[in-house]
């Protein structure tokens, strides 16, 4: 093999170390390093330098633990093996992570295990050159962003469990709310993670969460949203979660034969509490004129007594109130209109 006269590297900016590819060199040979950039002669394990940015010729003063292990006096251009390491100095941007399966929490407003996945980037800068060839990349050719990715995925992974689990739990927010936190959780995980990269020569200068979300395949989550979506259109007909599943107790309580039934249909004639909520036991008016033939339900004339009545009244409410939510009632007919099926005076 020819020995190398030059040796020098045109970085890539995604590789942070990378060994030059011949080890066959000789005193006199010109070593460049550009700028950002620091080089070691290493033989045997041993380190000579670092050389920082400009032209090095090697020889005795520079290369003194070299020298001293192959036992020749550099007197001449001898030729000798040893291997010359760069190392990228510069800041690497866009440095993408991403958790690679999602991480289980529970959701301290709704109670339910939901997998969350989340993604950003992070910025590094080599701090100990020397360090982080020991420690990183060993007996590697090279050492770009993605091995970097791949080698501390299992830290970022279980630090941004931690940190995001911390977060919910002292916040007391959901899981489908935490992206309005990216930012505290950002900082939050810089300063966890920085004492994990320092440990190998890097320093974390910056840590940036884009995003965290969950899987819309997943059954907790089709679940979650469902019965989110279920709240927000009771709030939108002018219902709540408990007024809605007390229509459903009533009417299949005014269906049951006997008295039971007759009490709860008299409950409802009188516009009594009976579940419904203050806001139609309170609701007592005169008929008003949207209740007239053409928008009024569906037999609406033909309301049988007793538990016949009570069932009646509760479809008249539900029929009631997809006319509100269709658009064909204002708030105030809708109002009304209720007054008027409770039996209002």
């Amino acid at each position: 093999m020819a020995v190398i006269d030059v040796v020098k590297w045109d970085a890539s900016p995604t590789l942070l170390a990378w060994k030059f590819p011949s080890s066959s060199l000789a005193t006199w040979t010109q070593l460049v390093v550009n700028e950002t950039q620091e080089a070691f002669v290493v033989h045997a394990g041993v380190y000579d330098g670092p050389f920082g940015a400009g032209r090095h010729t090697l020889i005795t003063e520079n290369l003194p633990l070299v020298r001293k292990l192959l036992g020749i006096p550099f007197g001449g251009a001898s030729p000798f093996s040893a291997e010359v390491w760069f190392v990228n100095r510069g800041l690497n941007l866009n440095v993408k992570w991403g958790t690679s399966d999602p991480i289980q929490l529970e959701d301290p407003k709704y109670g339910l295990m939901i997998p969350v996945r989340s993604f950003g980037q992070y910025w590094v800068q080599v701090e100990d050159s020397k360090r982080c060839l020991l420690t990183l990349v060993g007996p590697l050719t090279g050492f770009d962003t993605a091995t970097l990715n791949t080698y501390f995925a299992s830290i970022f992974t279980s630090r941004i469990k931690t940190v995001i689990a911390s977060e919910i739990i002292e916040q007391k927010i959901s899981i489908l709310e935490i992206s309005s936190h990216l930012d505290r959780l950002s900082t939050a995980l810089r300063q966890s993670l920085e004492s994990d990269l320092e440990e190998y020569g890097l320093a974390l200068t910056n840590f940036n969460v884009s995003s965290i979300n969950v899987p819309e395949d997943d059954p907790a989550v089709m679940s979650l949203k469902a019965a989110l979506a279920k709240r927000a259109e009771l709030g939108v007909l002018g219902f709540t979660y408990q007024q809605d599943r007390s229509f459903d107790v009533l009417e299949t309580a005014a269906g049951n034969e006997g008295t039971a039934g007759g009490l709860l249909g008299a409950g409802l004639g009188l516009g009594l509490g009976v579940g419904i909520g203050p806001t139609m036991a309170h609701s007592i008016a005169d008929v008003p004129s949207v209740m007239s033939t053409s928008q009024a339900p569906a037999n609406s004339a033909a309301t049988p007594q007793g538990s016949s009545e009570a069932a009646e009244k509760v479809r008249l409410l539900r029929e009631l109130a997809e006319m509100h939510g269709a658009g064909q009632l204002t708030d105030e007919e809708f109002s009304e209109a209720k007054r008027t099926i409770l039996g209002g005076s």
